[in-house]
């Protein structure tokens, strides 16, 4: 099935497709951001995020601020690519059905 060859399983999940889309869009987002936004739990969206950063998708970078730490993550280069060839793909797919 030629017409699904570009689709990447590692965005196939809603979460990990909203994270991507998020960071896509904004650059960069915290832990906090990405959880109220995706109206996720703290382990759900750590374990999404830890999916996308060990396929090099997302880069999470540990602070403290102030006190408080802060996680921040943002999109890699091959994630850029990942993410845009996925998004070309289910547009190609959609092409089909018109």
């Amino acid at each position: 099935m030629a017409f699904i060859d570009g689709l990447n399983k590692a965005f196939e999940n809603k979460v990990r497709l909203g994270v991507m889309s998020i960071l896509m869009a904004n650059g960069a987002a915290d832990f906090t951001t990405l959880k109220t936004l995706l109206e996720v739990t703290d382990g759900n969206l750590a374990s999404h995020t830890r999916y996308l950063e060990e396929a090099g998708y997302i880069r999470c970078e540990k602070k403290f601020i102030g006190r408080k730490p802060n996680t921040l993550f943002s999109v890699t280069e091959a994630g850029r690519l990942a993410f845009t060839q996925h998004l070309q793909a289910l547009e190609n797919l959609l092409q089909l059905n018109k």
